[in-house]
């Protein structure tokens, strides 16, 4: 009896420690996402820039081409990193669209109008229903989507010129040549 009383809490301790082991091992950067290979969840967001006229952002935008969803809020710190490259990638004509997300009031739309907008379109998520709904975990994620409307890709944080280049563009290359 002795001895169990040893061994037990020996081999929690063990298995406990090998669950951590594997969890140091992985990127934090790479979360599995749901919708991979499924179609973006219905949504229809009023544009962030009030009194612009725009049409927002709604899932039936992505069909018939292939574009991008970048997440992003006034409030992220890792948004005002990536911003200088999507407005580069903007100015290259890359299409990306913008989704506010859980921002207050007139910030999103006043955080563009101070840094640029490199959005087509920007849809406004103040609640975070839609972010939720996609499985946004934080801000920016960025999305890619087929011409179908189908998730093929998500990247979670910045979107840097390696992250384009690697990843990103021969995606969204690979899927226009598919159109």
């Amino acid at each position: 009896m002795r001895r169990l009383a040893f061994i037990v809490p020996v081999v929690v301790f063990l298995g406990i420690a090998a669950v951590m082991a594997i969890g140091l091992g992985r990127d934090p950067k790479i979360l599995p996402s749901m919708l991979i290979g499924k179609p973006l969840p219905a949504f229809n967001l009023p544009d962030v820039r009030t009194g612009s006229g725009g049409r927002g952002l709604a899932s039936s935008d992505f069909q018939g081409k292939p574009g991008l969803i970048n997440i992003f809020a006034s409030w992220c710190v890792s948004c005002r990193i990536e911003h200088p490259f999507l407005m580069r990638l903007k100015a290259e004509g890359v299409s990306i669209h913008g989704l506010n997300w859980k921002d207050k009031g007139d910030a999103g739309a006043r955080w563009l109008t101070q840094f640029g907008d490199p959005y087509d379109r920007v849809g406004y998520d103040p609640t975070g229903r839609t972010g939720i709904n996609l499985g946004v975990t934080g801000a920016p994620e960025t999305f890619v989507i087929d011409k179908k409307g189908v998730v093929r890709y998500r990247h979670v944080g910045p979107v840097d010129p390696e992250t384009w280049t690697t990843t990103l563009k021969p995606l969204l290359d690979k899927l226009e040549a598919e159109a």
